[in-house]
């Protein structure tokens, strides 16, 4: 049977990394073998103890490297066949790795899957009207019933929750550092995916909770928007294309009530 690595980055993230971790637990199916790895970018909080005593696979980097490089060095020691790229602020919910493979297993061709969430760029996000996190799992329950007819190919998957095939690793390698601390990473990793022919989809059938850039919202709001701007000149003198043209919007808009 095939197991998935669930590879989590954090820094002075613990709450959030408790909270991610508790769902993955109550929410992932008892017959989706999965390992979860926790990369700490140098944390001070007590995250190192707590995976200590969680017996979690841990990596620990003597500093903040970012995103991309926390996600390298965890990919570099994941045994799974799928590999699942998780932030630390995202809540999971009922069945969704379960219809994240079934999306994934559904075609050769597809190499990458991701969710629809409260919190994201582009088409991924969509309306949920929730009062708490229990009232978010209800909606969510409701609408995690694997349904092909909610898969929708897209250009790009948003890094918050992606899960990827090792072959797709095999063949394009890791995230391109160069854009840490991170941002546009993972519009490059699609991007490289799709010259490679890997399809990618976004799976309307799962619905998870984000919280949403709560390692960035930490940063003063100019030099993230000065973050934002790098990186994007990045992606567009490396290949010759500015990310922001491959952010599908819904012109219905999609909504979960």
């Amino acid at each position: 049977m095939t197991c998935t690595s669930i590879i989590i980055p954090t820094y002075n993230g613990l709450d959030l990394l408790q909270s991610c971790i508790a769902s993955i637990r109550q929410y992932t199916g008892a017959h989706t073998p999965y390992e979860i790895v926790v990369v700490d970018n140098g944390s001070t909080d007590g995250t190192a103890a707590y995976c200590a005593k969680e017996h979690l696979r841990f990596v620990r980097l003597p500093e903040n490297r970012g995103f991309p490089a926390a996600c390298n060095a965890g990919l570099r020691v994941a045994i799974g066949d799928e590999l699942l790229l998780l932030n630390n602020d995202v809540t999971v919910t009922s069945c969704w790795l379960e219809n994240l493979r079934t999306a994934l297993y559904s075609d050769e061709q597809v190499g990458i899957t991701g969710p629809v969430t409260n919190y994201a760029s582009g088409i991924q996000q969509v309306k949920v009207d929730f009062h708490s996190i229990e009232h978010f799992q209800e909606l969510a329950r409701a609408n995690n019933v694997t349904d092909p007819q909610k898969w929708i190919e897209v250009k790009r998957i948003v890094g918050l929750c992606m899960l990827i095939r090792r072959r797709v690793l095999d063949s394009i390698g890791l995230l391109d550092e160069a854009y840490s601390p991170g941002h546009y990473e993972d519009d490059d990793y699609c991007y490289r995916a799709r010259m490679k022919g890997f399809r990618l989809r976004v799976c309307g059938d799962v619905l998870v909770h984000h919280q949403g850039s709560a390692s960035f919202l930490k940063t003063d709001p100019d030099t993230w928007k000065q973050l934002l701007e790098r990186n994007r000149s990045i992606f567009i003198n490396k290949w010759q294309v500015d990310p922001l043209e491959y952010i599908e919007t819904s012109d219905e808009g999609g909504n979960v009530k």
